[in-house]
């Protein structure tokens, strides 16, 4: 495998299978059986190229090296349901919040906080519900935990919470920074000590300050819609999400609205893009583009926005147990995945319940290559894209 050549980790939860490729060409070198990774939590990127992830069957923290001989590089015992994954700056210590998996309500209250370093992990009981973690740096890092009804931003020192008994004992916030009940959407910006959390209100942002927050202005959307997703975008120091309107009845998915949205955070200007009605949730951050999938009963398709906000659209072959008019786009369908690097042009977008993965070059709008796997990938899967020195670990908050 060339040094340079970028790598697709291609999961299917569902299956119980992880594949990794080379792109474009989809040379496999390397394969996992048996790893039911939780989408929810997402591939998080480590320094060198390497991704932390959870295996929710097994309960176990996985570290991947996908450019080395042997792809598991280490393994950690951690709560599941896995629902938020965070590191610091450093890629050192880490943070794992518990969620729903497949219950209709919230109810573990688990935190799992390791340090690679120095192996030494534990867990500790928090507050139940579906928290956002973030894990801010620094001689003293704070682990910062988002809270909904009430919301709530909680920091707890992250020493503090390694150093506790074993036996899961609940743990108090050191600090606690009001917010709307109904955030959902992390990010930290880890130049700046900041740590942002998006609501119905915008986006809500706080600085370190010592071993507290301190509130700063909110950052509006702009818009009678919301975001859902916060991301960093490493190139430029900007966050983007998905501003999602329209009727919120899941029935009426085909009608829903859809805004690329984008704050500079160095300027302080927010940027506003269309991208057409239906579904559009994650997006993918490559070299010189920032891609979307868009999901319609009329036609689905990929949407790429470029450095100097000029879209092009590329149609996307139907998916079979594609969301459809008069049900819902969440329970029983397919869906996509999508996935780039920032220190590539390549886009690549799974094609759920068909084991396809379409290669993408962003600079041509060309797909390069279709790759075809031995799984399904129910629920469109989970992707990430790495390259060994592409600073994908400057956003520390698991995709």
């Amino acid at each position: 495998m060339p040094a340079a050549a970028p790598v697709l980790l291609v999961s299917d939860h569902v299956d119980g299978s992880v594949h990794v490729l080379t792109v474009p060409d989809g040379a496999v070198v390397g394969r996992l059986t048996g790893r039911h990774l939780s989408e929810h939590a997402g591939f998080l990127a480590l320094p060198g190229g390497q991704v932390a992830c959870v295996d929710d069957r097994r309960g176990e923290l996985l570290v991947l090296d996908p450019f080395a001989d042997k792809l598991v590089e280490r393994t950690v015992p951690v709560a599941v349901p896995a629902e938020h994954l965070a590191c610091d700056p450093s890629g050192r210590r880490l943070a794992l919040t518990t969620g729903l998996g497949k219950n209709t309500e919230p109810w573990s209250d688990l935190l799992t906080v390791l340090d690679l370093a120095t192996g030494e992990a534990t867990r500790v009981r928090t507050r139940v519900g579906e928290p956002g973690v973030t894990v801010l740096g620094g001689g003293d890092p704070l682990v910062v935990l988002r809270h909904r009804e009430p919301g709530a931003l909680a920091v707890h020192r992250f020493a503090d919470l390694l150093a506790t008994p074993p036996g899961c004992p609940p743990v108090t916030p050191h600090a606690l920074l009001p917010l709307p009940d109904d955030g959902h959407g992390d990010a930290q910006a880890p130049g700046a000590g900041h740590v942002f959390a998006a609501t119905s209100e915008g986006v809500h942002r706080a600085r370190r300050k010592g071993d507290t927050l301190a509130a700063d202005e909110v950052i509006p959307w702009g818009s009678p819609a919301r975001g859902w997703y916060l991301r960093l975008d490493t190139r430029r120091q900007a966050l983007w999400t998905t501003l999602r309107g329209g009727d919120p009845d899941p029935l009426r998915w085909p009608e829903w609205t859809n805004h690329a949205w984008r704050h500079d955070l160095r300027t302080g200007r927010t940027f506003r893009t269309e991208l057409g009605p239906g579904l559009v949730f994650r997006l993918a951050l490559a070299r010189r583009h920032t891609a979307f999938t868009r999901i319609h009963p009329d036609g689905d398709e990929l949407v790429l926005l470029s450095a100097d906000d000029t879209v092009r659209r590329f149609p996307l072959p139907a998916m079979e147990g594609a969301p459809r008019r008069g049900g819902t786009p969440w329970e029983g369908v397919q869906r996509r995945a999508v996935a780039a690097s920032p220190g590539s042009d390549w886009i690549a977008v799974t094609r759920g319940g068909h084991g396809e993965v379409h290669i993408i070059d962003a600079g041509t709008g060309h797909e390069a290559t279709r790759l075809r796997l031995s799984t399904a990938l129910h629920h469109g899967g989970h992707l990430a894209l790495r390259s060994r020195n592409d600073g994908a670990e400057g956003d520390p908050v698991g995709r």
